[in-house]
This record gives C-alpha cells, structure tokens and sequence, in this order.
C-alpha cells in the first residue's frame, strides 16, 4: 500500500524532531535520492511504490554512485547534500527517514534492501538483524 505523502512526511518529521515539514521534506529527498543509487532493479521498484509518488521518483531517479557508501559513508554523503549539516544531524535525518521507509516496506522487502547494501544498513533502517 502507498503512503500519502502527509502521512510519510509526518512521521520523517515527528521522528527527525524537526521543526516543519520543510525540513523533513528536504531530509527525506537527501536520503532517498543516496539510497536509490544503491538499489537496483525489481527491489528498487518495490519500495518505490510503496513510498508517495513524489518520493518514488527520486529512488527511481537516484543520485549515481560509483561504489556502494558503507553506512558511515553513506551518513557523511548526506551531511554533505544538506546545508547546515553535521554528521550528527546527517545521522538524526537518515534514521528518521531510513526508518519511516522501513515502516513502509514489508519484513520481506527490507530483507531484500538490506541483501544490496553494505553491511550495517539494519541499524540506519532502525531494524538490527541478527548476525
């Protein structure tokens, strides 16, 4: 089922503590953007139509990667796309967003985004797996 793009934005918003849904907005395009250049295919097209349409077609359209970030790397990148930030915050805004995306897919699905990603990623998607 797709989010409404309210809904998803206020939940990045209530966990990102941030002050308007501006900032939440621009959080979730950061990381959503970062994250799409590190998902391919069938899985990529799965998430993406569980997220608001506006959302899917930034983790369709990704920013490109030449390797796949590790998740420090990955919180850094995103430090570096939002003005302002710090690798704190950047570690607050891809929680609150990688979260909320969690949410959004299935036990299943996320099982399936975390086989493409560098180890590490269950703990940015708020979801540590066993080892």
């Amino acid at each position: 089922m797709t989010l409404r793009r309210e809904t998803f934005l206020d939940q990045v918003k209530e966990r990102g503590k941030y002050d308007n849904p501006q900032e939440a907005d621009r959080a979730a395009r950061v990381v959503l953007a970062l994250l799409g250049a590190h998902l391919v295919g069938e899985i990529r097209a799965q998430l993406a139509a569980r997220l608001p349409e506006d959302f899917a077609l930034i983790l369709l359209n990704p920013l490109q990667s030449a390797e796949p970030l590790s998740p420090e790397r990955f919180v850094k990148a995103t430090s570096a796309w939002i003005e302002g930030a710090t690798a704190q915050t950047a570690a607050w805004d891809v929680s609150a967003v990688l979260s909320t995306v969690a949410d959004a897919a299935d036990d299943d699905l996320l099982s399936e985004i975390l086989l493409q990603l560098p180890t590490g990623y269950d703990l940015l998607f708020g979801r540590p797996q066993p080892t």
